[in-house]
Formats: structure tokens, sequence, C-alpha cells
């Protein structure tokens, strides 16, 4: 399945004497449990769940319209508030000269096994190849140094939703590791650090809030190791999430001071206000359709996806379930009734009344796209003005009379968004262990736990550690030393070297 043949419902066989072909619950569900075999599981979800479709250049996903309405729910409300902070949208070219791309050696070795090029226009080969970004740093500074001069220009404050292009040969992974995606890019120059230091962690906020608040997945908030933090930049700031059934932590999205390193490489200079020269100040911050994966990996189970209704295009289905001699059309409309109700309260709800899939069809298919809420109604509902109301989250029902359906269906909503959250952090919470020596990390890595440890917080050490866990699964790396840092008592050493120990750090596998 992992090669994108999505399973199709089969007919029910031997309806001989039927005017129409009812479907049955054939064919639907997948074939790879969770827990059993994660990769299969995921690759089969995201087609079955109709998230993406398999293309025919490896490493490139079609994002169905399932999927691609959550992006613009999270989108929605991350515009909304860069706005707020008197950030504005703009769009840079795709393509980049070599020249600029070369212009910053630390940034440009960190991404040139992964820069594509276009070399041919129709049969005659062009005189220089152009890359095409794999970040816009070297894209969008040539013209922050032509349009600031002074003080007055600044700060400089744009973003662009985009698209970008890194060919990865690693493993891909549909929105996990793709060689297109989309993303958003910030891109600021201040004239103070003050200032830009602020905004790293005013956007690292709103990092946060898409992961818990909208994809109900906890995250850390924390910094990366010099070895880890993005390539020219002057330090990194990371949410990092954790995916239990691996075991491997996951870049959630990043936040950057690029210091005035870029500024220096690309001559971004003003005049300051007692009227001497001086360099910007640089920050670039991006997420990416990745959120989108991290939620599958962390909420789905054995019948496909499970979305947060904050995020669920369609947060409620109504399924009409008439017996032989109901009043089908009664019950029809009443369902049609009930979808409208909601609709006009705000919430995203639909009826499905095609007559040629039975009920039990139905709800296998929306439990498989992960609707949260499913609203049933059959005869007996429709004589007492009630409906059936079954929670995708834990399956619970509960009966809900008409006269009270808004409020009920917006506390259930509230209650599933919660409560993803909830077990998602208790999944994660049980999965974090603090070691203190190599024999205690090693012994953990084996359990799949995102590992504490007490750190000298040197490049050297961190090399090391990834050489000694290389192997099958790949090598251990440092995830992020978390700014909530536990107390480090006085006289604590290093797990991997035995020097004194500086910070704690989260370490692991990650994707």
């Amino acid at each position: 399945m992992a090669g994108g043949e999505s399973k199709k419902p089969k007919a029910n066989a031997g309806a001989g004497g039927k005017k129409k072909e009812v479907k049955k619950e054939t064919g639907l569900g997948l074939s790879n449990k969770k827990d059993e075999n994660f990769g299969e599981w995921y690759s089969e979800v995201v087609v079955s769940g109709e998230m993406i479709e398999y293309y025919d250049i490896s490493g490139c996903y079609i994002l169905r319209p399932w999927a691609m309405a959550i992006w613009e729910i999270m989108q929605e409300f991350f515009d909304a508030e860069i706005k707020k902070m008197k950030i504005k949208n703009c769009y840079f070219p795709l393509f980049v000269s070599p020249g600029v791309l070369q212009r910053e050696k630390d940034h440009i070795e960190g991404f040139a096994p992964e820069v594509a090029w276009v070399t041919k226009s129709g049969e005659s080969d062009l005189e220089v190849p152009i890359a095409i970004r794999p970040t816009s740093e070297t894209v969008m500074y040539p013209y922050y140094s032509k349009w600031i001069r002074g003080h007055r220009d600044l700060p400089l404050r744009l973003n662009q939703w985009c698209n970008v292009v890194r060919w990865e040969f690693s493993h891909p992974t549909p929105f996990i590791r793709s060689r297109e995606f989309l993303w958003q890019e910030g891109h600021t120059a201040f004239a103070t650090k003050e200032e830009a230091d602020a905004e790293v962690l005013d956007i690292l906020e709103l990092y946060r809030r898409i992961y818990e608040e909208y994809l109900a997945v906890p995250v850390i908030k924390g910094k990366k190791s010099e070895l880890e933090k993005f390539a020219g930049g002057y330090y990194t700031t990371t949410v990092e999430a954790f995916i239990p059934d691996t075991g491997r932590g996951i870049q959630g999205a990043t936040s950057h001071c690029l210091g005035q390193n870029f500024a220096k490489m690309f001559e971004i200079n003003f005049e300051n206000e007692k009227g001497e020269k001086a360099m910007v100040w640089q920050n670039s911050w991006a997420y990416t359709t990745r959120t989108i994966g991290v939620m599958i990996m962390v909420h789905g189970d054995d019948k496909g996806l499970v979305l947060p209704p904050k995020v669920s295009s369609v947060q409620v289905i109504v399924v009409p379930v008439p017996y032989k001699d109901a009043d089908t059309q009664g019950i029809f409309d009443a369902c049609t009734a009930t979808a409208n109700t909601l609709c006009e309260a705000g919430i995203r709800a639909e009826v499905d009344l095609r007559d040629n899939y039975s009920p039990g069809w139905k709800y296998s298919h929306w439990e498989m796209k992960g609707v949260p809420l499913r609203i049933e109604i059959g005869p007996k509902d429709f004589a007492k003005n009630q409906v059936r109301a079954v929670r995708r989250d834990n399956s619970a029902k509960s009966d809900i009379p008409q006269a009270s359906l808004v409020e009920q269906v917006k506390k259930i909503l509230d209650d599933i968004q919660q409560s993803l959250f909830d077990a998602a952090k208790q999944k994660r919470e049980a999965c974090i262990q603090i070691v203190k020596t190599w024999d205690e990390f090693i012994d953990a890595l084996g359990k799949k736990k995102m590992i504490l440890a007490p750190w000298c917080d040197e490049e050297e050490v961190e090399k090391d550690v990834k050489a000694r866990t290389k192997g099958e699964m790949g090598a251990v790396k440092t995830l992020c030393s978390p700014f909530d840092q536990p107390e480090l008592p006085e006289g604590t050493m290093c797990f991997a070297s035995g020097k004194p120990a500086k910070k704690w750090s989260y370490w692991g596998r990650s994707y």
C-alpha cells in the first residue's frame, strides 16, 4: 500500500434482485496496525484518509483538499497573528543565482547537498545554472541591503507563504520529509539585538500555539545545540514534538536569530540615530506542512485519522440510519435540518445522504477520515426528536435532544480537542526518562524513550554520542535544551563525557 494504492470499497456481491447495489463494510479499514508496523500504517493512513496521493516523482506528494483545509486553518490563525505584529506578506522568486547562493559559506554548506538546479531551457543548456530555493535568505537579503539605509527603515519585517524544494535522498515520508513542501518563512531585520531576541520568542510562542491549541500535540520549547542550529545562524529555538510509537523526536518548527552574520555577507548596514554606520540584527523563522504529519502520527489509530476539531474541515458528519419500513424521507430531512442548524451556529457540519452506501460503510469511511463527531438519526431518534452522537476519539455515544443540539455539540467538540491533547501529553510524559550515566542512556534508548540528560554542552561530545549510537535506527542527537530547565545540582557530571554538566538537554533519535 505504500505505493499509493488506496483500497476501494467493493460493492456488496449477490445483491441480485435489488435496484441499487448498497455498498457494505468491505474493503475499508487499514491492513497495518499502528503499534505493529508504524511506517506501513502511516503510509497507508495518509492515502486511505484522503490526505495525500502519491505522485510519479519520488518524494513529491499531492495534497488533497482534506489536508489542504488543515493547512489553511493554521495559515488563517498564523497570518492574522503576524499581521498584529506589523509583519507584512510579500513574495520573492523561486530561483536563485549561484553567486548569491554561495555568498554565506556555512549556510550553503548546510544546504548544498539538497539544492536542485535548473540546467536547461528547452534543448539548450543554460550558460549559468539556476538554483531553486531551499530557503530564501540568499534570495531576499541582497534587497534588504538596498532597502535599508537609515534607522527609519527599521524594523523591516516580511513573511512569505510559498513552496521550497530540498532534493532529499534519505527516506521520503509524506508531510514529514518531502522534496517540495509548503511553508511560511519570515525574514526580519532590526536595529538592536534586544528587538531580534524578543521577536524570536514571540514567534516561537505562535508555533507552540499551532501545535498545542490547534493540532492538540504537546511540544517542548528549547534551544538547539551549536551542531544542530540553522546553518549560518547565531542561535536556533525550536518546538520539539515526540512520537511515542517510534521513540523518535521531531522538530516541530524553528525560530532563528541570525545575528549579524548575513548582514555582514550581504552588507545590510544602516545609519543609526547618532549618524554612525551599524549592521542590522536579523531573524528567520518557519513552519511547514510537516505539522500535519506530526498530528497524524500522534493521534491516528487503527481505524484511520483522528482529527482535532479545531483543524478538521468537517467537524460533524450527519448520517441517516433508515430501516426497512421507516419514514426514510423524514429521516433524511431531519439529517439535513440538523446539519444546517449546526452550520448556522458556526460548526463545520456535513450530511452524508448517499443512498448507494450502507450506514456501516459510511461510519467506517468517516472514521478513516478522522471526523471528530458523527451524528446518527434512525427511526427511534426521529420519533423522539433526538440524535445519537458518537465521538471519533473514544467511541463514546450519547443521545442529544434536538432542542439543545448546538450547545451540546459545541461542548463535545471542545472536550474532544482537550482530551486529544491530554492523552497525547500523558503518553509523551510516560516516554520521558531522566538519565545520569551512559549505561542508563543506552538502556533508555532501547526502550524508545525521550531522554533528558545533564550535558557539558561541548560539540565534540555531541559528535561522539552520534558516532557511538550509529546503527540501523539512525544516530542519536540533541533534540533541544529546554527553556524550562530542571535544577542542576552542583557537581553533576555530563552523562557522556564525565565532565561537569552545564545544562539539561533532551536527546533521542529523530525524524
